[in-house]
């Protein structure tokens, strides 16, 4: 690992931006691309897009006011093609597309990357009052690493930690900071924008006021992170990591890849060298379970 990669002279930022997480969501019809159809609102989307964009623009203003040289925004929500370029800071690059090596966390890869910002993130699959709380799609019930519940958030934060990268901050609903700062620690600086209700209902602040509060956080984060580059997210390797689904039959389908262990009923599990076996493994096992239940 090279000296930028491990924080020596790091001073580029990666955002990783997310939806369901945003102040103002609390519905899939805000976060559903339209031209899938189904229980959609193009205009519902069409605002909660906008929110989205602003929200990773606070974080980058204020990660650029710290004294980042370079942030990379990573669309990181549903088809990936949800930022509205425009809205951003000028000179930030950001990327698009669902089909990325690294997915949600795309560019940590790069060399001098200081740390990665979370942003709309939300609780994992089966948290109580998380708004949308889910782990990648709706049929994950839970994922556990070393025995440990986690969600995406814990992943990508494996991941990063893979090529060196910490994560700094975080925004998104109460349950989601709450989860974030029991796994990843006290030193990610956490931003709620709503507080949650239920699964379907939030109250939120206003916009420009989580946006506020996003560029404030971002700023205090990465000033930190500048004077003090902070560790990256691990765990114990070789890792033990279990999947639960929502039917035995996507189970059945994981449990015919090689490598792959039935555990239980709706349960498989596997043994990784390293984070990046890990979630690529996780990621191509919630492919193969996307099986039709109705055959």
């Amino acid at each position: 690992m090279s000296d930028q990669q491990s924080g020596t002279g790091a001073r580029s930022i990666v955002i990783s931006v997310d939806m369901e997480g945003v102040t103002g969501v609390s519905s899939w019809v805000q976060v559903s691309p339209p031209e899938f159809g189904g229980l959609v609102s193009g205009a519902e989307y069409e605002r909660a897009r906008e929110r989205m964009t602003l929200e990773a623009a606070a974080a980058a203003q204020g990660a650029l006011d710290a004294g980042a040289t370079d942030v990379l925004v990573n669309d990181s929500h549903d088809t990936m093609r949800n930022l509205i370029p425009e809205l951003l800071p000028d000179g930030v690059r950001f990327t698009s597309g669902n089909d990325k090596p690294l997915s949600m966390v795309q560019g940590v890869q790069e060399a001098g990357v200081l740390g990665l910002l979370f942003v709309g993130y939300h609780a994992r699959a089966g948290s109580v009052r998380g708004p949308l709380a889910h782990t990648w799609n709706g049929f994950i019930r839970d994922v556990r690493v070393n025995g440990a519940s986690t969600g995406e958030y814990g992943l990508n934060a494996l991941l990063a930690g893979h090529y060196g990268v910490p994560v700094l901050f975080a925004c998104g609903d109460d349950v989601a900071m709450t989860e974030i700062t029991a796994e990843l620690g006290e030193g990610v600086v956490t931003v709620p924008v709503k507080e949650g209700l239920s699964s379907f209902a939030a109250t939120h602040l206003h916009p420009r006021e989580a946006q506020r509060r996003i560029r404030d956080g971002a700023f205090r984060a990465v000033t930190q992170a500048l004077h003090s580059p902070p560790e990256p997210y691990g765990t114990r390797f070789p890792a033990a990591a279990q999947l639960s689904f929502d039917h035995q039959a996507r189970a059945d389908a994981c449990e015919r890849v090689p490598g792959i262990t039935r555990i239980d009923a709706v349960t498989v599990g596997w043994e990784s060298e390293n984070a990046f076996h890990l979630f690529q493994t996780f990621r191509m096992l919630a492919s193969v379970a996307a099986v039709r239940l109705n055959a």
